[in-house]
């Protein structure tokens, strides 16, 4: 068919096609005596509804779209020529056209998602035809623009698959508009393409000029401005359905009604809304999935309730591990109780609460290297209890438990913090003191001595008064060849002599065995 005008701007678009990277399609058999009905024949109306009314495919869905809740027609539509009177014979040839081309087999074989493909396609369509009511526009030919803007690229995806799939992946990695990158891969556009076939099909330039500009609708000619504005418009309402596409598009969609055409935020809502509904009624025409098109309010919605079950999980999640952090905390508390208890265990005696004799050991070593090391003295007294056994005898052993106890808690507020108090074993004690001379230890057994013998213990209703004995030795830090044994041992003299010479007694002893 010869095209009915040709515009200045397909010129670069023809070049590509005849160079021979693409080739234009034939219209299936039956679009084109729907076309030449429509152009030459002198009762349209007739010829159209024969033609139509044979294929009795086309003519259910034809029917079944002219009934459809879209047109809104006041009475049931029940046969095509009905249908074409009141509807108009371009409305009709679209309508047909639409159904025809979306199922021609030869379609169906191209290298792409082709029922995603026509759900976008129908979706874009139902966008154009609604936006072009709501601005009180008259456009009968709006539909099939909206349904075969498109086509271009089902075309190149026909003829080049595998340069096709290359383009979709430089496409996600490239800066570059899809439209430059298919200038360079096939010296076209997809538009350029199809509003080519739609010319070389013998459709009027109100369909194929605002296809050719749809992605450009500012450089479109003036008469086809404000549809090609419309279409670019559609085709973006058709992304906000596609699996592809984010939310991003909806908001700038939004910007570009209100830009364009004054719409308020609920304005697009409510049409967006439409179009996801009236897009569900005619996918089932075409018998095409509608997937997960529903009204954008609901998409809203869906997505305010995940945000709010996500910020519930955040809100969840920190309450979670706040109280993950307290139980470790309190765990931490816990274990570092249950090891200073272990270490209590290990290094003090049970009963008096002193230092046990193994932490006695440990500690007199570490005493001797630090005075060693600074040169200071370090003394040691050890006393015994004097007749502690007839204290036992006479009284029982928890008297004897009540007289040590007592013992303990009087040394250990008579001597200085950095001073330490031991069970020696038995009812003997230790007590290392560091820093202190053989002066200072004399003072200070003789204060220990006078300490105890005024001790009372009272036990039920008696009172138990008790004496100890008492040896001590000082280290100097001169004094190399000296060992803690030989210290331990010194001291250890000091108090039997005290207890040899009558008890209740202090006997220092200097390292050389010599009394003090």
């Amino acid at each position: 068919m010869k095209p009915q005008s040709k515009t200045q701007t397909d010129t670069a678009s023809e070049i590509g096609l005849l160079e021979g990277e693409l080739t234009l399609p034939s219209p299936p058999q039956v679009a084109v005596r729907v076309l030449s009905a429509l152009q030459n024949s002198d009762n349209p109306i007739a010829e159209l509804s024969e033609i139509i009314s044979a294929d009795p495919a086309l003519s259910g869905k034809t029917l079944k779209l002219a009934n459809s809740s879209f047109y809104s027609l006041p009475n049931k539509v029940t046969n095509i020529q009905r249908a074409i009177t009141i509807l108009g014979t371009n409305l009709v040839k679209n309508i047909a056209l639409s159904f025809i081309i979306a199922n021609d087999p030869e379609y169906k074989k191209a290298d792409i998602q082709i029922e995603s493909y026509w759900k976008r396609s129908v979706t874009a369509a139902v966008a154009a035809e609604l936006l072009t009511q709501k601005l009180d526009r008259q456009d009968e030919d709006i539909f099939v623009c909206g349904l075969l803007h498109n086509i271009g690229t089902l075309i190149m995806f026909m003829q080049r698959p595998d340069a096709m799939r290359e383009l979709l992946k430089r496409t996600a990695l490239s800066l570059e508009s899809p439209t430059d990158l298919e200038k360079t891969q096939f010296g076209t556009t997809h538009q350029d393409v199809g509003a080519l076939l739609m010319r070389h099909w013998g459709l009027p330039e109100t369909v194929y000029v605002p296809i050719r500009y749809h992605h450009i609708p500012e450089e479109a000619p003036a008469a086809y401005r404000d549809v090609a504005q419309i279409l670019y418009l559609a085709d973006q309402i058709s992304a906000i359905y596609s699996d592809l596409e984010s939310g991003t598009t909806a908001h700038a969609l939004q910007d570009a009604l209100a830009r364009q055409y004054s719409f308020d935020k609920n304005a697009s809502i409510a049409l967006l809304d439409e179009i996801a509904e009236r897009s569900i009624e005619i996918l089932k025409t075409f018998e095409i999935d509608a997937g997960n098109i529903k009204p954008y309010s609901q998409m809203l919605q869906e997505a305010n309730q995940q945000l709010g079950r996500l910020n519930m999980s955040y809100e969840q999640l920190v309450i979670e591990l706040k109280e993950a952090k307290e139980k470790s905390d309190r765990l931490a508390t816990e274990l570092q109780k249950a090891n200073q208890r272990l270490s209590n265990l290990a290094y003090t005696d049970s009963l008096t609460g002193l230092y046990n004799h193994r932490y006695f050991q440990q500690q007199l070593s570490t005493e001797i290297a630090r005075g060693t090391r600074y040169g200071f003295p370090v003394s040691l007294v050890l006393f015994d209890i004097d007749y502690f056994k007839l204290v036992n005898d006479r009284y029982g052993h928890l008297a004897g438990d009540n007289v040590l106890m007592a013992i303990a808690r009087a040394v250990s507020q008579i001597v200085r913090p950095s001073d330490m108090v031991a069970r020696y074993g038995g009812e003997e004690f230790a007590i290392i003191l560091p820093q202190t001379d053989l002066g200072g230890l004399s003072t200070f057994a003789t204060r220990l001595r006078r300490t105890v013998e005024q001790l009372v213990t009272r036990h039920e209703d008696i009172e138990i008064v008790v004496t100890i004995s008492v040896g001590g030795t000082t280290f100097s830090p001169d004094q190399n060849d000296i060992d803690k044994e030989h210290l331990i041992d010194t001291a250890d003299r000091g108090l039997y002599m005290s207890k040899g010479n009558g008890r209740n007694q202090v006997t220092l002893l200097s390292i050389d065995n010599a009394p003090g």
